[in-house]
Parts: C-alpha cells; structure tokens; sequence
C-alpha cells in the first residue's frame, strides 16, 4: 500500500505558482501525482462556512494523508488568511500524518517563515514534521535546482515514513 499524499495551497490565485511548486514537491518525494489537491483560492468563501460540506469533507480528508505538502506565498512575513481560515478548521489531532512547510516568497528576507510561522501551526494540529520546512523564490519555483539539496535530505529523512505502512 502506498502513502496517500495531499497538496493544500493557501495562495488566493487559483492555478498559482504555489501550487505547482506544492505538486512538483510532492511528485519528487513520492515518485506519483499527488491523491488529493487542495486549492484554497477555488474554495472561496466556504472556508468562512463552518457548516460547508465540501470543506469539512476536504478537511477529513487532508487529516488523514500519510503525506501533507503544505504551501503558501509569504504575505507580510507569514502564510496566507486565507491558509488559516483553512488550518483553523483542525483540531489538535486534525493531521494525523506527515506534513511538509512549503512557501514562496519574492526574495531572501522571510526565508525563515516556514520554520517560523507555518511549522508552528502544523504542530499545533497534530502533523508530525521530521524535515525543515522549505522556502523557494518566485522567480525560481519552476527550477528543480532551487529543490534539490532540500529534497536531498528530505527524502533521506522522509524515508521511513513513507515506506508502506510507516505512517500508521
């Protein structure tokens, strides 16, 4: 059996370049498309529904992938509202498995701000996260370079989570 992998992507544009960059992440740790993607611009204003259907469904679901890329273009030195709208949806044991901090940003200055402000709340909802979250430039979100020593790493210590079985 393999991990079951979901993409969430808290960028307001639909089809954006953090979306490809989530799905290009999770292609590279996992060699398959990703199960389920989320992304958050074409959900709208559902999020602010707490009663919606389709997002409690697509919350259970991302609670219960072995595998979460989670990203977000950094706005003001930290993720997305609209990101948070849908992580405040989790409870404390909302993600059951591992979770990957992606974000985007425009230059250097907030290359922290995974580890700073998107690890936090992914550990506050239950993920674990065995790997340091992972910043990329706009410019460079479509260059596998910007990935590689990143995913050199993150695939050794990812390893044995996504062995068959590992996650449950």
């Amino acid at each position: 059996m393999s991990a079951r992998v979901a993409v969430v992507v808290g960028n307001p544009k639909p089809a954006s370049r953090t979306l490809s960059a989530a799905s290009y992440l999770a292609r590279e740790l996992t060699g398959t498309e990703p199960d389920l993607v989320v992304d958050l611009g074409t959900v709208g204003p559902a999020l602010l529904d707490w009663a919606d259907p389709e997002v409690g469904r697509l919350v259970a679901e991302v609670g219960q992938a072995d595998l979460v890329v989670v990203a977000s273009p950094t706005y003001k030195a930290t993720y997305t509202g609209l990101l948070k709208l849908f992580l405040d949806r989790f409870s404390t044991t909302g993600i059951s498995g591992v979770a990957v901090p992606l974000m985007l940003g425009g230059g250097p200055a907030h290359a922290l701000a995974p580890e700073l402000t998107l690890r936090p709340v992914l550990s506050e909802i239950g993920a674990t996260i065995p790997v340091r979250g992972l910043y990329v430039l706009d410019a460079q979100h479509d260059d596998p370079a910007a990935y590689a020593d990143w995913l050199a790493e993150a695939r050794a210590r990812l390893a044995p989570y996504l062995s068959t079985g590992a996650l449950r």
